[in-house]
């Protein structure tokens, strides 16, 4: 108190009577340091206090301890460490080393200047080190970050018995989150804190929950924040973001809940660290409610909560508000450009962001390593390579070209815009240490599918030693499945067993896509059972492959047990879904997932819409597939090619080819599958011409080299009577797939080229081509057109024997029908009672077909029997079982089965045919009398027959009238309807073109007869297509060499392949034996203006005309 007192007085003197005072012989020590204090005061008096010392040395007056501890006080206040080393020196000499409040000042000065050697010196000297010195220099070191040095002290404290404090607590524990500690020696710190008391210390526990943060040991956290009896701002703001720097966002937002209804103040920490939680979980609106909570607790100018906020309205897409909130911040840093520039790069508003970059430059900031990258980002997604490539330039002269983020942000770069070259390029100037470099390679090459540089750096990158992660797999693994490359996608997968990444989610999704794409479902399905995490994506990936290979019913399990489970749905997931509900026309089921997707918010998503145009369109329900199609907001490729192929494939082929048209004529983009679809339409339609119009587009566009495109061409040009043309397009091929073959093979069969299509088949085993269930239907179907029972029978027992394939009905089918033609009835009858399956409506029509031929009445009832029994709605068994009566002579048998017929309500088709001339299609009845051309077919259709008398042609009498029935029809009644059609076409067109005669009954045999006299005395060639195959008419011969059964055979024997699960490819080979005349008969009676109401006029069970 004196000396205090003393320099108070002395702070009144002015200095002029300091002076004089100084020349004085002062011998008191009081004096001496009232002085020094205050020449210590006065703005010089760091060097006057040194001066002063050794002005009392040179009176001899000795100073004290307090003397130095106001000089060392100088020296602090001053900042002058040259000083503190003197005063250092002089406190040696005068032997004060020893005082312990001396040695802390000397640390203390030693310290703040940054003199951490000074301060060990000092440490080291001191003879008694009390606990603060401990702490001081122990804190000296966690500032350094010197982790090793922190937790080298703390064991010397620990070894010389010095009990630490909580405040050394608090430093070990900082320095242990800064450093590679184990993380077992921060648990036995914690019990040591435990067992000392301090369980309870905030300046403890706080840190200790930062650590058990980071480290993943979150229960550990949130034990030491529960165990907590008191808590402060930064407890809080420990745990909030703690959890949510940890994934665990919503148990955050929780925490701040509970915090406020506490009524915690907090702080900007806890609001940045909350709405970053928001932001993670996109639970935007919770986070615009926080908004309103920071202005109402006066944040809105902190730095730190408004980068949040700018981060949270750009990921919610809101730049208005973003920008609101950045142009009010009174102080702007690096972060809020970059949340502001990376918002608007990812949202695709490159041009804005690159205009705030300029701005951030006018604000005198330098961009960062994350702004680069972010506007590297921007210029990607727009394919800006010259902006790039500035930026670029940019990272260069800045020196931060090998940030590690940045190497990846420029080599994506290059990858984006397709300039692979340079970004190899790039890549080897890299450090190629950063496994990330590596893996946007494998992306580079996959995405210009070359598999064999992939593989190259994939191999390259193991014998360097660079570590896979899981990032890795999945970047070759796509190259695989784009490239169909299984063999070496399932080498990968050994690897991805051997590294332990196989129960990693990502990589498992991209191993289920891959094995369902490519068609080994039994593994994909196997690597989603074992997955132990519920992934959308996995579950989505392997419904969307059994959609894809036709597992529709499957894919539906699949879909309705990913429900149960818990999981919900993606777009994806719910497109693959209703897309499997258009495979098996499951309509009400494929509307019910559709109502699911809307609930879930897809109800405008692209994917979802895109499957439900082909639903509808797949169904039939064109009205509806229009509708859907319309509401689609931007419409791609896929929107338009399922319209087109759901029309083609539901027989709406008129409405497929429109849309083509319109497609076509806004000059859209297509592809392999809008002109395989567009060509099937033409196909089923046998619409030569279109057909031939868009080959012509094929060519032009240059798809004529896909197989699956060579494949529909084939069938349109088979389907249409051009067999020439198809053998030329298959020939032609490059590269032939299984569906090629059986496209060749099944057209030869049509057009009665039986030994040709056996010998295609002999010539693709050879080349090791498989066979499947449909080129055994193409083979036997073949066998029978050619009456080879025998050879039929021998393939048919090769498809189980040597290929392993099980048998199904069309193929049952198929031998009954080459029994029979053979006359082999009983043994046909045999066969269909000892099948391993239970025979359909298929193979008892065929049997009750070959007992017509052969009279075989006890037969044909015991087949009729079981006909009626399955489809008793069906007229084909009507009409055949009467005309097996009436064959037979028992007309009382077939008066009553028409009676039956019509007591039940069931009509028959009338037979028609169609004949096109001049771009119209002509349409025609038997006995027709509407044709605006009546009268010139009936005078030429008696010349021709008078013409075909003449080289011995003999009408047959019809065997299925009576002689009261055939006196009581006209001479015009019974003339059917396919020699109107020739006799129109040889009147219309040129001599040298074919004329194609469509009909949608089997031709009868006087009618065939009739044809070859036709085509020798007109020297013309005819083709008629009948329900079941092509004839080929010239010189008086046919293709079929007459080996067919007679007119009422299986009318509806191709009727049977819906029953087959098709893609495609496989529709297109199928869809040359199905009866496509009913879509042509609507055509043509709207064209040639035939009411539809004639149909009725025909009574059921006449002949087929």
């Amino acid at each position: 108190m004196f000396w205090e007192n003393q320099f108070c007085v002395w702070r009144t003197i002015e200095t002029s009577e300091v002076k004089k005072l100084r020349c004085q012989n002062l011998s008191f020590v009081a004096f001496s340091n009232t002085a020094l204090s205050y020449n210590y005061s006065s703005d010089d008096g760091d060097a006057n206090g040194i001066d002063f010392l050794h002005l009392m040395e040179e009176r001899g007056v000795r100073a004290n301890c307090q003397t130095y501890l106001w000089l060392l006080d100088g020296c602090l206040s001053s900042g002058s460490l040259t000083n503190g080393w003197k005063l250092h020196a002089k406190i040696l000499k005068m032997g004060f080393c020893a005082e312990v409040v001396l040695c802390e000042h000397l640390m203390d000065l030693y310290i703040a200047l940054g003199d951490l050697d000074g301060t060990i010196k000092t440490f080291d000297e001191m003879p008694v080190r009390p606990l603060s010195c401990w702490n001081k220099v122990l804190h000296s070191f966690v500032a350094g970050k010197m982790t090793g040095h922190v937790l080298g002290l703390f064991r010397q404290m620990v070894r010389e018995n010095v009990k630490p404090d909580e405040r050394t607590y608090a430093g070990v524990l900082r320095a242990c989150g800064g450093g590679d500690v184990p993380f077992n020696y921060v648990e036995q710190i914690h019990a040591t804190t435990i067992s000392h008391g301090y369980e309870n210390s905030l300046s403890v526990s706080n840190p200790l929950m930062d650590l058990y943060f980071k480290n993943g040991f979150l229960n550990s956290a949130k034990k030491v924040f529960d165990g907590l009896q008191k808590r402060d701002s930064v407890s809080w703001v420990a745990v909030i973001s703690g959890l949510s720097q940890s994934g665990c966002e919503e148990e955050a937002i929780l925490r701040f809940c509970q915090m406020h209804k506490l009524g915690v103040y907090p702080t900007p920490y806890i609001f940045s660290s909350v709405l970053s939680a928001c932001n993670k979980i996109k639970l935007f609106k919770l986070g615009e409610q926080l908004h309103s909570l920071v202005l109402k607790q006066g944040f809105s100018s902190e730095t730190y909560v408004c980068n949040a906020l700018v981060t949270l309205y750009s990921r919610l897409g809101n730049f208005i508000s973003a920008e609101q909130v950045f142009n009010a911040m009174s102080q702007r840093d690096e972060v809020s450009y970059n949340s502001l520039i990376s918002g608007l790069a990812q949202q695709g508003y490159s041009d804005r962001a690159l205009g705030l970059f300029k701005r951030m430059r006018l604000d005198c900031l330098k961009p960062d390593c994350v702004t680069v990258a972010s506007l590297l980002s921007a210029c990607s997604s727009v394919g800006d390579l010259l902006v790039g490539k500035q930026f670029h330039s940019y990272a260069i002269k800045a020196g931060m070209s090998s940030d590690i983020i940045l190497e990846g942000s420029l080599l994506d770069l290059y990858v984006k815009c397709s300039d692979v070259k340079t970004a190899h390029e790039f890549f080897l100037s890299t450090e190629t240490e950063n496994v990330v470099l590596w893996n946007v390679m494998l992306v580079a090459y996959g995405q210009i599918d070359n598999l064999n540089e992939s593989f190259k750096i994939f191999t390259q990158m193991q014998m360097e030693g660079i570590v896979p992660n899981e990032f890795t797999y999945p970047s070759i693994l796509r190259t695989c499945t784009s490239l169909k490359a299984l063999d070496l996608g399932e080498q990968i997968h050994t690897q991805v067993l051997k590294t332990g990444f196989q129960f990693n989610v990502y990589v498992s999704s991209v191993l289920i896509d891959m094995y369902a794409k490519l068609g080994n479902l039994y593994t994909a399905l196997k690597i989603l059972r074992r997955l132990k995490e519920k992934d959308v994506v996995s579950w989505t990936a392997m419904i969307a492959g059994y959609a894809q290979h036709e597992k529709f019913v499957e894919a539906l399990n699949l879909f309705k047990e990913m429900q149960d489970e818990g999981i919900q749905s993606d777009n994806i997931g719910f497109a693959s879904a209703i897309s499997a509900c258009a495979g098996i026309l499951a309509l009400n089921q494929g509307q019910q997932i559709h109502a699911q997707a809307c609930v879930c918010g897809y109800s405008d998503d692209y994917s979802v819409g895109n499957a439900l145009v082909g639903l509808y369109a797949r169904c039939g329900k064109v009205r509806q597939a229009y509708f859907t199609f319309d509401k689609i907001f931007a419409k791609d490729n896929i929107s338009w090619n399922s319209l087109i192929s759901g029309f083609a494939q539901s027989g709406h082929c008129e409405d497929a080819l429109s849309v083509f048209s319109e497609m076509n004529k806004a000059a859209l983009e297509m592809n392999s599958f809008t002109f395989g679809s567009a060509v099937s339409a033409a196909a089923n339609v046998a619409n030569i011409k279109v057909g031939k119009q868009i080959h012509a587009m094929i060519l032009k566009t240059g798809y004529d080299s896909e197989t699956e495109v060579s494949n529909v061409l084939i069938t349109l040009y088979a389907k249409c009577g051009t067999i020439e043309d198809a053998k030329r397009q298959f020939f032609e091929m490059p590269e032939k797939n299984e569906v090629s073959w059986n496209a060749m093979l099944t057209g030869y069969s049509q057009h009665g080229y039986g030994f040709e299509a056996l010998s295609l088949f002999e010539e693709m085993k050879q080349l090791d081509v498989l066979p499947n269930h449909v080129t055994f239907v193409g083979v036997l179907s073949a066998c029978s057109h050619v009456g080879l029972a025998d050879e039929g029978i021998s393939y048919f027992q090769s498809m189980s024997e040597v290929h392993g394939l099980v048998p199904k009905p069309e193929h049952y089918a198929c031998v009954v029908d080459l029994l029979g033609r053979s006359g082999l009835l009983s043994r046909a009858r045999r066969f269909v009672e000892e099948m391993p399956i239970q025979p359909d409506a298929m193979v008892w029509r065929t049997l009750l077909s070959a007992c017509i031929l052969h009279k075989n009445i006890d037969i044909g009832e015991f087949a009729a029997s079981h006909l009626l029994e399955l489809e008793p709605e069906d007229s084909a068994t009507y009409v055949l079982l009467s005309n097996m009566y009436a064959v037979t002579g028992k007309w009382g048998c077939r008066d009553r089965t028409r009676q039956m017929m019509k007591d039940r309500g069931v009509k028959k088709e009338p037979g028609r045919s169609w004949i096109e001339v001049n771009n119209s299609i002509h349409a025609f009845f038997a006995g027709d009398q509407k044709h605006p051309h009546v009268d010139k077919i009936y005078e030429y259709l008696s010349d021709l027959s008078e013409k075909t008398a003449e080289k011995g042609y003999i009408p047959q009498t019809n065997s299925l009238l009576n002689d009261v029935e055939r006196l009581k029809k006209g001479p015009t009644q019974i003339i059917h309807s396919e020699k109107l059609a020739i006799a129109f076409g040889l009147l219309s067109l040129s001599s040298s073109s074919p004329i194609h005669v469509f009909k949608n009954l089997r031709v009868c045999g006087d009618c065939h007869n009739w044809i070859k006299y036709v085509s020798k005395i007109s020297d013309r060639v005819i083709v008629v297509r009948d329900s079941y195959r092509f004839h080929h008419f010239k010189d008086g011969f046919c293709s079929c060499k007459d080996y067919w059964l007679d007119q009422y055979s299986t009318a509806k024997f191709s009727e049977s392949f819906e029953m087959i699960p098709r893609s495609l490819a496989e529709n297109v080979v199928l869809n040359a034996m199905e009866i496509t005349y009913s879509v042509y008969a609507e055509y043509a009676s709207e064209n040639a203006k035939i009411g539809d109401s004639r149909s009725g006029e025909q009574p059921a069970g006449t002949d087929e005309d």
